[in-house]
């Protein structure tokens, strides 16, 4: 009994997380992503490697990895728009602009994976 409560306890816990991570960045299907690129600061979070293999045009590449030293050059008056391979990065760096004060962020649901709008990728 003790140890079904625990992970009833830990499985709110997870959720309650998740929710309030996900109150740091709404999530946008791709026809809703779409609609503003040229007006937005579009952010591929994933590694250059990945980036150059292909990525959604317009976009600028700050891997998750360099972000917490890179993000200070987004500007605030502007959308921020995030992406990665499947939609977790997204969640973490919204977290660290929030606290910075950034407030108009979103991100890709379910990341470039499921992405079927134009790709550029650096030619060979």
């Amino acid at each position: 009994m003790i140890i079904l409560l625990a992970a009833v306890i830990v499985i709110l816990l997870l959720v309650l997380n998740g929710y309030r991570n996900m109150r740091n960045v709404k999530s946008l299907p791709e026809e809703e992503f779409k609609k503003d690129l040229r007006r937005v600061q579009l952010i591929d979070l994933r590694e250059k490697e990945k980036y150059e293999h292909g990525h959604i045009m317009g976009a600028r590449n700050i891997p998750m990895m360099n972000f917490s030293m890179k993000m200070n050059s987004l500007r605030k008056d502007q959308p921020i728009y995030l992406y990665d391979h499947n939609g977790r990065l997204p969640i973490r760096a919204a977290k660290m602009l929030k606290k910075k004060g950034y407030s108009d962020i979103y991100m890709l649901k379910n990341g470039i994976s499921k992405w079927t709008g134009k790709i550029k990728s650096k030619s060979k």
